[in-house]
């Protein structure tokens, strides 16, 4: 076992992370950390934010503590593999996301007014907007930027709440089995409903992503149909 090393030998934090990650994918590092690549190890990401988000509700630090670890490990791995194919190291990142956030912040970082979270909001998408504008990255529509890989409910609330907020879905886009629900009868309603899927022989969450899909095409022709209207309407 090594010997435990005095606080004023040790190095600050990220530094001495980076430089592990590097020996381990070095020349006699770890044989499985040598394998991976991008590929092999993107859903590990999603895995560790779900334990962080365990340890979140059951408000345990300790677990927090280690869980911030594990994910800060898959954004260093990452980062690594990239500083090996000279596309960007974790300084650039760190940088990028700093620079953003200034950016994105104008009502602190600069002489720009945000009344309240609604006003931040409506900034925060304008200057996305205006930053990917005219690059590979440009979203031309509203409903661009939900992650495929959100598991099916979760990217139906966000398709859901993105076609609102834009005028897109005036009017509710299904009906439901009841016209009023509790919180308590809804939850029942859900569970109800995969269990049903479960014994046909269905998985609910390709059901509902399949749905989402489908909703999402509509929307998008709603959303270049009204654009070719306002394009009439100008000229």
């Amino acid at each position: 076992m090594p010997a435990k090393r005095k606080p004023k030998e040790q190095k600050p934090a990220i530094d001495e992370l980076i430089e592990v990650m590097s020996r381990l994918r070095g020349p006699g590092g770890c044989p499985w950390d040598r394998e991976q690549n991008h590929q092999s190890i993107r859903f590990h990401a999603v895995e560790e934010v779900y334990e962080l988000i365990d340890a979140i509700e059951a408000d345990d630090d300790h677990e927090m503590l280690e869980e911030c670890g594990d994910l800060l490990l898959q954004v260093v791995f990452h980062c690594q593999l990239a500083n090996e194919r000279k596309a960007f190291d974790f300084e650039q990142a760190a940088r990028t996301i700093t620079d953003k956030l200034i950016r994105r912040h104008p009502h602190v970082f600069g002489d720009s007014k945000a009344k309240d979270v609604d006003a931040v909001w409506a900034q925060w998408e304008k200057i996305k907007r205006e930053e990917k504008e005219g690059t590979r990255h440009e979203r031309p529509s509203v409903l661009d930027g939900i992650p495929r890989h959100l598991p099916s409910l979760q990217r139906t609330e966000k398709l859901i709440k993105k076609a609102r907020k834009n005028s897109l879905a005036d009017k509710p886009l299904a009906k439901p089995a009841k016209q009023r629900y509790t919180k308590a009868t809804l939850a029942k309603e859900l569970f109800a409903l995969a269990e049903y899927a479960q014994r046909k022989g269905w998985q609910p969450e390709a059901l509902l992503r399949a749905e989402a899909n489908r909703h999402e095409k509509v929307l998008r022709k709603k959303e270049a149909k009204a654009g070719l209207e306002l394009i009439a309407e100008d000229s």
